[in-house]
């Protein structure tokens, strides 16, 4: 009668399928934290390289265009052809 005492459950949860399925599951959880851990390192590393050379990038483009802009009315305001036009060629 021992074998009533264990059971289907425990005779289930011991057979090699089983084990099998665990270890599949337990190895897809690691793999897939292994991932994720690597994607949020990458995309930490991609924002703050972004951060330090790309975002100065933008505002010394824009500083200079609204320069541009700036001469561009002073010129017309006082009636001188524009910087880009009187330069020598």
């Amino acid at each position: 009668m021992s074998s009533a005492e264990g059971g289907v459950l425990s005779r289930f949860s011991e057979s090699p399928i089983v084990y099998k399925g665990k270890k599949a599951a337990s190895d897809s959880a690691f793999v897939a934290k292994k991932l994720f851990k690597s994607t949020g390192k990458a995309a930490w590393i991609l924002g703050t390289t972004f951060l330090v050379l790309v975002v100065p990038l933008i505002i010394e483009m824009d500083r200079e265009q609204q320069f541009n802009e700036l001469e561009m009315q002073q010129a017309s305001l006082l009636g001188t052809p524009p910087p880009s036009a009187a330069a020598p060629r």
